[in-house]
């Protein structure tokens, strides 16, 4: 009888703690539910709305602004390009693209998204930057493109790009993607120059169109693309603050002073020309650049340096080669004092040069 008590206790206590439970279930389902299901789904839908709402608008706001560039030479076509029109003033509006673009024509035509075609004039271009700057006249511009700031760029942040790849028959084409890479350098036919990475889709002739954030800004202009067989997916976009610095020079087609150093340079990698100059370096000197001649009254002569010297540091970047060098170089203004590291007969040496104008 005693066994039986002791059982019924503890079946009663299971019974309790089954019901006590399915009690606790209810009660959740009851007042959480599926409710938290349902607001994370239509935060995603809501939020995906608001990522397509916000490229439209962007498309919008500068689409418009956008131009095929067709360059002629002897009435020749002789390559095309995108750009896009980001100022005006009295009388012109002015459009920015790239130098390689526009390079070698004695014409240069542009087309508008309402399929007119303009003639522009050539303000100013840089091979350097390659960048260039057209004008046309002010009633023929249809929207105006607003700079944004590329040094507030975000990685992974999304962006598209409007232009012309392939030339004029795909117009207004539109590519999206994120930026991939920001701060990069990259190298091509002796420049160094300073890019945004992006994945969105680059092909020729989207070269000088713009690079769009959300915000309908754009932070870039399109100039080049590392496409291999092994590697695609990968575009490049002058940063729009860079471009900045250069484009009131180009507009009145002033000269862009660069600082110089007055000095003949070949690489330490360059053992032909080393072999040709008779200069022998130590086998312990792996990169840098060799002073092969230097201009008297210069920036290099004032400092010292001399012939055969080996720089392998300008101020607290190391240099590996030539184009390193002209690319640290082009950071400074004319009248700034650089600290210069180099080796002259197997010591490594330093100097303060005073950079002069070219």
């Amino acid at each position: 009888m005693k066994d039986r008590k002791v059982i019924l206790k503890y079946f009663l206590a299971y019974v309790f703690t089954i019901f006590s439970s399915i009690v606790a279930v209810i009660l959740y389902l009851t007042y959480f539910p599926v409710e938290s299901k349902v607001i994370t789904e239509e935060k995603t839908i809501n939020e995906t709305k608001l990522s397509e709402t916000a490229i439209e608008e962007a498309i919008d706001n500068v689409y418009d602004s956008v131009v095929t560039v067709e360059s002629y030479k002897n009435n020749l076509n002789i390559g095309s390009g995108s750009g896009f029109i980001y100022k005006t003033d009295d009388k012109n509006g002015y459009i920015l693209t790239n130098h390689h673009v526009i390079d070698s024509a004695d014409k240069v035509e542009i087309i508008l998204t309402n399929n007119e075609v303009v003639e522009v004039n050539i303000l100013g271009s840089d091979s350097y930057t390659d960048l260039a700057v057209l004008s046309i006249p002010k009633d023929k511009v249809t929207k105006v493109a607003n700079l944004g700031n590329s040094d507030n760029v975000n990685l992974g942040s999304t962006v598209f790009t409007v232009g012309s790849p392939m030339g004029s028959d795909y117009s207004g084409s539109i590519t999206r993607g994120i930026i991939s890479g920001k701060d990069r350098t990259i190298e091509t036919d002796d420049v160094v120059t300073k890019v945004l990475q992006t994945d969105a889709a680059i092909n020729p002739g989207n070269s000088g169109g713009p690079l769009v954030n959300l915000a309908g800004e754009v932070i870039g202009i399109t100039s080049m693309k590392l496409a291999t067989e092994e590697i695609e997916g990968m575009g490049f976009a002058i940063p729009i603050n860079e471009a900045k610095i250069y484009v009131e020079y180009l507009e009145k087609n002033e000269e862009i002073s660069r600082p110089v150093m007055g000095v003949s340079l070949i690489n330490v990698t360059d053992r032909y020309s080393l072999y040709r100059y008779n200069i022998r370096l130590d086998s312990s000197i792996k990169s840098g650049v060799v002073i092969t001649d230097v201009e008297s009254n210069s920036s290099a002569e004032k400092a010292g340096l001399k012939g055969g010297d080996v720089i392998i540091k300008f101020d607290d970047n190391d240099i590996t080669n030539i184009s390193k060098l002209r690319y640290y170089l082009y950071q400074y203004r004319i009248g700034d004092s650089i600290k210069v590291t180099y080796i002259r007969d197997g010591k490594t040496l330093q100097t303060n040069m005073t950079l002069m104008k070219n």
